[in-house]
């Protein structure tokens, strides 16, 4: 059986994380499909946006597993490979293609950091966040101690890393952590349908979008200013007036087909 399933509709491919008996915990063997499968992904240029999931409603993924830890903590050096070869983490922040994280249960700990590597987030009723890295005994490695504060705060962060409590997914919108709450038959629909919208837009243009947006947020904000200037001084040099003109039409169009 394969421990990550890949579907792909047109330009949209959704990846599904398949050990719902284990509630999708992140095994060696799963991360190193997961990383596989972002990585064959991210060279597809057929495919324009990415739906990352879990199997069943009980668990997104439910992070390492502790079963296979508790054996033989040198996965963890795996884990924290800084590649993309064995960190899921770092494969799904080098997709050139938007992920979308669709969250259909809990995200736990090093789940919480796979949900984190998306660029958007929407979650069903049935999903809940936790980090419980300080009862585990063992540090993030994957980015959660500096991306979680920097989404929704450093108090909101200090609050859910250090007692390791879960955060519901109505707070967790309210939070700013996820951009909407669907019900569970709706989540998948939902995440492909804006994996769609995505799709329909230019390629290139997304892809050096998300590229500038990312590259910004690492920087200090006057630099993130003078990134964006740097890059679009370089992108629109060659953009041509019937280009616009063409776009602007759809744009309008697209516009009255949405207001209908």
């Amino acid at each position: 059986m394969s421990l990550v399933l890949v579907a792909r509709d047109d330009a949209v491919a959704t990846v599904t994380l398949n050990r719902p008996e284990a509630m999708n915990a992140l095994s060696r063997a799963l991360r190193g499909e997961l990383a596989g499968a972002m990585r064959e992904l991210a060279a597809d240029e057929s495919i324009r946006a990415i739906v990352l999931t879990g199997a069943g409603e009980r668990a997104f993924t439910a992070g390492l597993d502790l079963k296979e830890l508790g054996a033989d903590t040198s996965n963890l050096g795996a884990a924290n490979a800084t590649d993309a070869d064995e960190n899921p983490v770092k494969a799904i922040e080098l997709c050139p293609q938007p992920v979308i994280g669709a969250i259909n249960g809990v995200a736990i700990t090093g789940g919480f950091e796979v949900a984190l590597a998306c660029d958007i987030l929407i979650a069903s009723t049935n999903a809940r966040f936790a980090d419980t890295h300080a009862r585990v005994g063992v540090m993030p490695g994957w980015g959660l101690s500096q991306k979680l504060s920097r989404l929704i705060g450093i108090g909101r962060a200090k609050e859910l890393s250090l007692t390791g409590n879960f955060l519901g997914a109505e707070a967790a919108r309210d939070w700013g952590l996820v951009n909407r709450v669907v019900a569970p038959e709706a989540l998948l629909p939902a995440a492909q349908a804006l994996a769609r919208d995505i799709a329909t837009a230019d390629p290139a243009m997304v892809r050096g979008y998300k590229r500038l947006i990312d590259d910004g947020y690492a920087l200090a904000f006057a630099e993130g200013l003078a990134l964006e200037q740097e890059r679009s001084t370089a992108a629109n040099r060659g953009v041509r007036a019937e280009e616009v003109e063409s776009r602007r039409l759809a744009v309008i169009e697209r516009g009255r087909e949405h207001a209908g």
